[in-house]
């Protein structure tokens, strides 16, 4: 591992009061549910690589993207630390799809307030602040 953190980007994809979580394969965080999301790429707006990460993931397109929050995040076990930024958005178009099925088991919407267990360190930091995207 470097010496420095990682950006990752969290993409909160909004629709009909509900959020969109993946299931993690093949990477830290296995078995953990997580918004969509991935590196931020040299050079890249923090929009654009929300609209980017979720086509390849997923095949939507979003719109509306906007800050919504950051976690510090350290991965203990797998030695590694990422600052978290969580874009907001809302779903535009497109039928989910698994894309890349060796990084995500399947997609689904779910209600704030109803979040499946287990979820990403990242998504427990966030909500041990009291974040709603609401």
């Amino acid at each position: 591992m470097s010496d420095r953190p990682k950006v990752g980007i969290g993409v909160i994809v909004l629709k009909d009061g509900k959020v969109l979580l993946g299931k993690r394969k093949n990477a830290h965080g296995e078995g953990s549910w997580s918004f969509g999301g991935g590196h931020l790429e040299f050079g890249e707006t923090w929009e654009e690589c929300a609209k980017r990460e979720m086509a390849e993931e997923c095949g939507t397109t979003i719109k509306n993207v906007r800050f919504g929050a950051v976690t510090n995040d350290h991965f203990e076990k797998e030695d590694k630390h990422y600052i978290t930024l969580f874009m907001i958005a809302d779903h535009d178009a497109g039928e989910l799809a698994v894309l890349e099925p060796d990084k995500c088991e399947r997609w689904e919407w779910f209600e704030w307030n109803a979040l499946p267990e287990p979820l990403f360190l990242p998504i427990q930091n966030l909500l041990k602040t009291g974040f709603n995207p609401f």
